[in-house]
């Protein structure tokens, strides 16, 4: 716990992060570990794939996903402010955080919007994409003329 970090800048930095550590606030690139948010399932079926996605934190309105040029985006984002104060009315602790993400998934082009269904319940979101039908391949043949 209070072994220093070579990629660190201050000793300290782990000594509070174990006292004031919220899994939203402190995950990611500046940790040096993968971010739960936006983590993705993918799950095949015979007619369709279905994504589950994970936005701890996010509120539905917060969630958008767009369809353009064969890729399906979902962007998210949070605005969240937590004051703690003590009985004076000072602050103990106050963190703010703001933040955007997106993760971008390619469907193919002949899937269209009204296609994908979409539900957003308690933090996590499902979308349904069906899959691109095969057209049979009819083989045309081509004769050369023989004169």
């Amino acid at each position: 716990m209070l072994r220093p970090n070579i990629y660190r800048e201050n000793l300290w930095d782990e000594f509070f992060d174990d006292f004031f550590h919220e899994p939203f606030y402190r995950t990611g690139a500046s940790r040096g570990q993968q971010t739960d948010l936006m983590r993705t399932d993918v799950k095949e079926s015979e007619s369709d794939y279905e994504l589950i996605m994970n936005l701890p934190g996010i509120k539905k309105e917060d969630v958008k996903a767009e369809l353009k040029d064969g890729y399906l985006t979902i962007q998210a984002s949070t605005n969240t402010n937590n004051d703690q104060k003590d009985s004076n009315g000072k602050y103990v602790r106050r963190e703010r955080y703001a933040g955007s993400f997106s993760r971008s998934f390619y469907v193919g082009e002949d899937v269209k919007q009204e296609d994908i269904k979409a539900k957003f319940e308690n933090g996590t979101l499902i979308l349904t994409v069906p899959k691109k039908v095969q057209q049979p391949v009819v083989e045309e043949n081509k004769y050369i003329a023989i004169e």
